[in-house]
């Protein structure tokens, strides 16, 4: 059975934890012991909750409706967290994300509420929950989900790419500027297969060819984002902020490696 750090007594919140890496990141800190609020516009169909994760005690969620691009649904997550558990030692920015749109044409409107997702929300939260940590002995973490859209874009991705390369450079200037009580990381999120992941990369078979140009040979699962969070969240990471964790299977084979070399066979 896999270890997870020992996070009794500490509470997390989890921006966009109905769902997809939200809800894994939730299960594995429900595991590992903390409290955990999750929030959405909506909420999810089914509770989560640690028994969905395997073999462990049942123990679930609690679900706060709100929208983080909001700054004062943001600030009302919050302060309903600490009211509920009386304090906040781990915030983790998940919520994100964005459709593909062609550049040339795409809305301002469009525009503006993807850097807001996925750049100014995650702002506002950690602001709100930074006055908390920085009250706190044991000061607090703040996690920031990035992408590797902010260090290679894709075609049609320009907004997001956008503000998710400002997402990372927030990431290190919060570092700096709420140290040393509360640190702040990021994890920078590659090629993810999940129930959405058709909407990207096609059928099984596209998505079988994707894995094949990431040197691990797959795409990452939700839970591997999760664990990276749970590696942040624990002591053994103590001295580390600022910093940009990149979980990616180790990036792409050049297309031109792949280009000249031939197929292979089962």
């Amino acid at each position: 059975m896999m270890t997870t750090p020992e996070l009794a007594g500490q509470v997390a919140i989890v921006t966009g934890g109905t769902k997809g890496i939200g809800a894994a990141i939730t299960r594995r800190l429900l595991a590992a012991g903390a409290e955990v609020v999750i929030c959405g516009r909506t909420a999810p169909a089914q509770p989560i909750r640690t028994a969905d994760a395997g073999d462990l005690p049942d123990r679930e969620a609690v679900f706060i409706a709100a929208d983080v691009r909001d700054p004062e649904q943001g600030a009302a997550l919050v302060a309903a967290t600490v009211q509920r558990f009386g304090r906040l030692d781990l915030l983790v920015n998940n919520a994100g994300g964005a459709p593909n749109a062609d550049s040339a044409t795409v809305s301002p409107r469009f525009i503006a509420k993807i850097v807001e997702l996925n750049l100014l929300a995650p702002f506002y939260v950690a602001q709100q929950a930074n006055a908390v940590m920085q009250q706190q002995e044991s000061g607090g973490l703040i996690i920031n989900i990035g992408s590797v859209a902010g260090r290679d874009p894709a075609p049609d991705t320009a907004a997001y790419a956008a503000a998710k390369a400002g997402l990372t450079m927030l990431t290190k200037a919060l570092g700096m500027d709420f140290g040393p009580k509360v640190r702040v990381n990021q994890v920078t999120v590659g090629l993810v297969r999940t129930d959405l992941s058709h909407l990207y990369y096609g059928d099984e078979a596209g998505q079988d060819r994707v894995a094949k140009t990431i040197p691990l040979q797959r795409m990452a699962t939700p839970n591997d984002i999760a664990d990276a969070c749970l590696l942040l969240a624990g002591p053994l990471a103590g001295y580390v902020t600022g910093t940009d964790l990149l979980v990616d299977g180790g990036g792409e084979i050049p297309a031109r490696h792949l280009a000249v070399t031939p197929p292979s066979t089962p």
